[in-house]
């Protein structure tokens, strides 16, 4: 018995030696449009820069997305459970696209919004990999946000399925 006593004294004493390490806080600014001279907030101007230009400027995953339409993988983005108070604007160029009070829990796995600002995006058809989609573009710099379907809720019954990587968000405490 005093056997296993000192085995459980040795075991608390050991667990409160260990240090713990410290909790990352991920900021959700976008630190790679500092070295975007094309991001504005304010500027509303429509871009033409090319793909050349944005591949130098832009991250990898950012540039893939963006400008070549691919997807992040589902249930990985940083905005798919998010929950804030703000707005969402694109990564690409700084372009107002949502308000956060459009975003919904959609299970998809990916950041869904069943409105989106209409001076913010425009709209294509997309035939890619035998289906038939709606693509999102931004309207400032024609960057591929994701995709549009008519599976969501009201008021418009819209579900725009985003790429959070397209997406950067800035909450009403932040301005």
């Amino acid at each position: 018995m005093k056997f296993l006593v000192s085995i459980i004294i040795l075991i608390f004493l050991q667990a409160c030696k260990q240090k713990q390490q410290p909790i990352k806080i991920t900021s959700m600014e976008n630190t790679d449009a500092k070295n975007n001279p094309y991001y504005s907030r304010t500027d509303t101007t429509k871009l033409n820069v090319s793909n050349d230009e944005w591949k130098r400027i832009l991250a990898h995953d950012l540039y893939a997305i963006a400008r070549e339409a691919a997807t992040e993988r589902a249930f990985t983005g940083k905005y798919n459970e998010f929950d804030e108070v703000g707005d969402y604007y694109c990564a690409v160029c700084g372009n107002h696209l949502f308000r956060s009070t459009s975003k919904f829990a959609s299970s998809c796995g990916w950041p869904s919004f069943f409105e989106a600002d209409k001076e913010g995006v425009y709209y294509k058809r997309d035939q890619t990999y035998g289906m038939d989609r709606v693509e999102v573009l931004c309207k400032r710099c024609d960057s591929h946000l994701g995709h549009v379907f008519d599976d969501g809720p009201k008021p418009t019954g819209l579900r725009y399925c985003m790429n959070s990587v397209s997406l950067e968000f800035v909450g009403d405490s932040q301005k």
